[in-house]
């Protein structure tokens, strides 16, 4: 099992995550992810002004999750829907792959098969952009873009590429 743990134990600098919020292209919504007592926090405002509506923050990922059929998240939210994206090249733009999950107040363990991962080109599916292989994995993250205003917030203490599923 390759794991990415995010927490006090294992000293995962929170320095690693940059956020890309909709600034890029004239919003106004903030994120940023932030330590917090046992992991990280994706936390901000997500505002539709500006044709804005969404925050992000992902990391690049060394590892090598080869033979793995997904990810696990285990997570504490706030009723919204985020997305967990991952990126198989070192590059700012370009497509994207995403499954999103449901989140509540409580912990929650998400499993997140890699068969259910859309390919997406800034927000919008594209087909025929590849095939997914796991071993090309160079970056992480988490998105918030589900078209309500308002405070977020997504605890986060542990990412996890399981083999088998």
């Amino acid at each position: 099992m390759h794991t990415v743990t995010v927490g006090a134990e294992l000293d995962l600098d929170v320095k690693s995550w940059r956020t890309i919020n909709d600034g890029v292209m004239g919003g106004v919504s903030r994120g940023e992810m932030v330590a917090f007592n046992h992991g990280l926090r994706f936390r901000g405002l997500l505002s539709l002004e500006n044709n804005g509506g969404f925050a992000s923050a992902r990391m690049v990922y060394r590892g090598n999750p080869t033979s793995v059929g997904g990810v696990r998240l285990r997570v504490r939210g706030d009723g919204r829907r985020y997305q967990f994206r991952v990126r198989l090249d070192d590059r700012y733009d370009g497509i994207s792959w995403r499954a999103s999950f449901d989140t509540n107040l409580s912990w929650q363990i998400i499993n997140l098969p890699f068969r259910e991962f859309e390919q997406v080109y800034r927000g919008r599916p594209v087909t025929n952009a590849g095939v997914f292989d796991p071993a090309k994995i160079r970056q992480i993250g988490f998105m918030l873009v589900d078209g309500k205003e308002g405070s977020f917030q997504l605890d986060i203490t542990s990412i996890e590429f399981p083999t088998g599923k």
